[in-house]
């Protein structure tokens, strides 16, 4: 527990009202979106409102030895934001204003704490743009989306988080207020502090401002589903897409077992037959998009689909949308434990790639559903299974596992959106070398020495390891 006096110099840096320490409150704050993870309650959660309040918090954390877990909405799924050992949470959620819209130099300079559909919503309505769209645009914030690099399905086309900010304020681990980047498309001046921070998960710094790259609003768009008998077929005409010179905005992937789940929930159409869909969208000039349109469906057809449908207006493209956004919800209706894992192949290997997946989901005698941003290589893999049948839940962690090992066979990566957290803590040594590692504990070590900001993420932790996963315990009583 901290220290009451602890607590009271937290009061006198916040108010009384942003310090939260009542039982129900802590539990609210004492997990997020990741399956069947435990709930383990911080000491106290922190609603800051300044830049320079999270300062003298983090100042204070290592004066008393105490964890500081940063937290945007709560929807990450590889435990994140998630306390290991207490501590106080510190929650950005009130740091939810956007400070300026510069049309001129197309920026957006936002708090952590904004819903990122907001940012959207709002520069759209000034014919701008910004590309980021995780699936939980509608409750995720800008801050959470900097701490795991989100992606989404336009990542494509215009990247991942990363390549839309041109510039950070942030609070580093021992109380240090600084600002890094620079407001132009152009900077090359020392580290790129802006990437190590980015993606961080929270270990390294507190984001506290951000200034975001904006782009034109593409002028027309066009959303074509095809519709394949094979999941091979489907995954080999992503690639085949590219071939072709057309780069779309998105390219989303849905196997049998999704396209069922989605016609449960909620009907959008979809052929429940198939063995997989392609929803795949242009954009840009209406000319353009015209003759891309064209070109994804000459490939689609060469490539073995048995339909390809262009959706005659915004109203049906936003149906095939909806169908896509809501893969989530109605997955998890298959099963009560859905364990959601992300990976990343080169565009050529994902054909092999959702073969071995169906290949490990009947070996392991679970049930499997697969889907996600085809354009990118990046599948969302979900094993379900029943959380009361021990021997299940075994052998959905035995295919997640074997699933990773293929990943990184196949030269792709164990994750591309979801970051390691503390889910993916044991696999980090399959796709990173010992060498590497060392090098990134090393910066962490040097950055944060007493391992104040989000102990106990990322780095695995040995059984009988507490030191270094959390900090000293003298501000505790």
């Amino acid at each position: 527990m901290l220290a009451k006096g602890v607590l009271k110099k937290i009061e006198k840096i916040i108010g009384r009202e942003n310090l939260l320490t009542s039982d129900e409150e802590l539990v609210l704050y004492g997990y997020d979106a990741t399956p069947a993870a435990e709930i383990v309650k911080p000491d106290a959660v922190a609603l800051p409102e300044t830049a320079e309040q999270i300062a003298e918090l983090i100042s204070l954390a290592n004066r008393h030895k105490f964890p500081v877990i940063p937290r945007g909405a709560g929807t990450g799924l590889t435990g994140g934001s998630r306390p290991v050992h207490g501590g106080l949470v510190l929650s950005t959620q009130r740091m939810n204003r956007i400070l300026a819209v510069d049309t001129e130099n197309l920026q957006a300079i936002v708090q952590p704490g904004v819903v990122t559909e907001d940012i959207q919503q709002l520069v759209e309505g000034e014919g701008l743009f910004y590309p980021p769209d995780p699936q939980s645009k509608a409750s995720c914030t800008i801050g959470g989306n900097l701490a795991e690099n989100a992606g989404g399905p336009r990542a494509v086309k215009y990247g991942v988080t990363r390549q839309n900010v041109l510039a950070l304020q942030a609070v580093l681990p021992q109380g240090q207020l600084v600002r890094i980047g620079a407001r132009t498309l152009k900077s090359v001046v020392g580290y790129d502090m802006l990437s190590l921070l980015i993606g961080s998960e929270g270990t390294l710094g507190i984001i506290t401002e951000a200034t975001l790259r904006l782009l034109p609003l593409p002028p027309a768009r066009a959303t074509l589903l095809a519709v394949f008998d094979s999941v091979e077929a489907a995954a080999g005409a992503v690639a085949k897409t590219f071939h072709a010179g057309v780069v779309p905005s998105a390219i989303e992937f849905m196997d049998n077992a999704s396209i069922r789940s989605v016609e449960e929930f909620e009907p959008s159409g979809l052929p429940v037959d198939a063995q997989a869909v392609l929803v795949i969208e242009v954009d840009g000039q209406p000319v353009q998009v015209k003759e891309s349109a064209e070109k994804v469906r000459q490939v689609m057809q060469a490539q073995g689909a048995r339909q390809v449908r262009l959706a005659a207006n915004e109203a049906e493209a936003e149906v095939l949308w909806k169908a896509r956004l809501s893969l989530g919800p109605s997955v998890a209706r298959i099963a009560p434990l859905k364990v959601n894992e992300d990976i990343v192949v080169p565009l050529t290997n994902l054909p092999e790639a959702v073969s071995q997946i169906h290949a490990i989901a009947e070996k392991y005698r679970i049930k499997s559903a697969s889907f996600g941003h085809a354009g990118d290589g990046n599948l969302h893999v979900n094993f379900l299974a029943n959380p009361d049948d021990k021997e299940e839940v075994a052998r959905v962690d035995q295919a997640v596992a074997e699933l990773f090992k293929l990943a990184v066979s196949l030269n792709g990566s164990i994750s591309g959106e979801h970051g390691i957290g503390t889910t993916k803590q044991e696999f980090l040594s399959l796709e990173l070398s010992p060498e590497v590692i060392e090098v990134m504990k090393a910066i962490k070590r040097a950055m944060d020495p007493l391992g104040i900001l989000n102990p106990g993420k990322i780095f695995p932790v040995r059984a009988n390891q507490t030191s270094q996963s959390s900090p000293g315990r003298d501000g505790h009583g």
